[in-house]
């Protein structure tokens, strides 16, 4: 039986930084997505109400793909007060011939991070518009960082703006990112002012009361939310779909239960069967992105199992190749 590779942590982000190239990777996952023939069964959700924790258990199948990826995905989201990160994690890679266990990625939740933030890269490149230079970021956490990283590969961002409930955690982020991104960059105290200005709107928060108000949003802006990954949370006041020319959801039947559409269809304002072209779809072509630019565009991220199979994927076969991690044999 042939042995397993372990990659740690540190392994995997010398192997697969935030760059182009997992972006790339992350697109063809959603292509793949859009073919009809990826097996991605729901998410497995499990909250744990008393230490503000949630443990996610994300799959998918894609045909033509020699591995497919099983994660197991923590967020304890009072950790940092513990001098803890908020996620952990792994990821096992299984044969998709003959189902042995190829690999176990230790990666305490930085793969998800990468393909998290390069989606909402996919979904930049896609729905907001060639020319967007100003960026607003609700958050302050590391997703609000990498969002911003990954925003900035495909858009000529030149300045962000950044809210969150903690104004000097804001601060230091916009700080932090100017320095590292070569940018303008700084933190607004009010949410509204914040995202006045801005081309891209990204929500980036676990937030269980709306962070965007309809009213805010302006012709020509794109709005990519990730954070509503569970039943409960809710980034986006419902009207904003309706303000919205365009609604994209990562998967539709996931968004009708844990997204930002759940929420506008609990308030009555969108039908529960409404049918919304997919971003698979759009990434294949199959389905038009942004019509023009005055287009007012929105992204409903919940997380697939596509794009875990993929970096995970993508991962292995670069530790293959540079001879990384360490082989257990069983």
């Amino acid at each position: 039986m042939p042995g397993i590779r372990i990659l740690t942590e540190r392994d995997l982000r010398g192997l697969v930084p935030l760059d182009l190239a997992a972006v790339d990777c992350v697109e063809e996952g959603f292509r793949a997505l859009s073919g009809g023939k990826v097996v991605m069964p729901p998410i497995l959700s499990m909250a744990i109400a008393e230490a503000n924790g949630e443990i996610d258990v994300k799959t998918a199948y894609v045909p033509g793909l020699a591995s497919f990826a099983l994660k197991v995905s923590p967020g304890f989201f009072d950790n940092p007060s513990l001098g803890l990160p908020s996620t952990s994690g792994l990821m096992i890679l299984f044969s998709a011939r003959t189902g042995q266990v190829q690999a176990l990625l230790l990666d305490n939740g930085y793969l998800t991070d990468v393909r998290t933030a390069a989606a909402g890269a996919v979904a930049a490149r896609h729905l907001a518009r060639a020319d967007s230079g100003v960026a607003a970021i609700l958050g302050s956490g590391l997703q609000a960082r990498m969002q911003l990283r990954a925003l900035a590969l495909v858009r000529p961002i030149r300045e962000a703006v950044f809210w969150g409930r903690d104004g000097e955690k804001a601060a230091a982020v916009a700080r932090e990112m100017a320095e590292a991104l070569g940018i303008a960059a700084r933190a607004e105290s009010d949410a509204a002012a914040a995202v006045r200005e801005a081309d891209v709107i990204v929500t980036t928060t676990p937030a269980r009361t709306p962070v965007l108000r309809a009213d805010w949003l302006r012709l020509g802006q794109h709005v990519t939310a990730m954070g509503s990954d569970q039943h409960d949370k809710n980034e986006l006041e419902p009207g904003c779909l309706l303000r919205a020319d365009l609604y994209v959801p990562d998967r539709l039947s996931q968004t009708r239960g844990l997204g930002e559409l759940r929420s506008a269809i609990a308030a009555g304002l969108v039908a529960a069967d409404a049918e919304f072209a997919e971003l698979g779809d759009i990434v294949a072509g199959k389905a038009a992105g942004r019509t023009g630019p005055e287009a007012i565009t929105i992204a409903d991220l919940t997380g697939t199992g596509v794009q875990d199979t993929a970096i995970a994927t993508l991962a292995a076969a670069r530790a293959e190749a540079a001879g990384a991690g360490t082989d257990f044999e069983i």
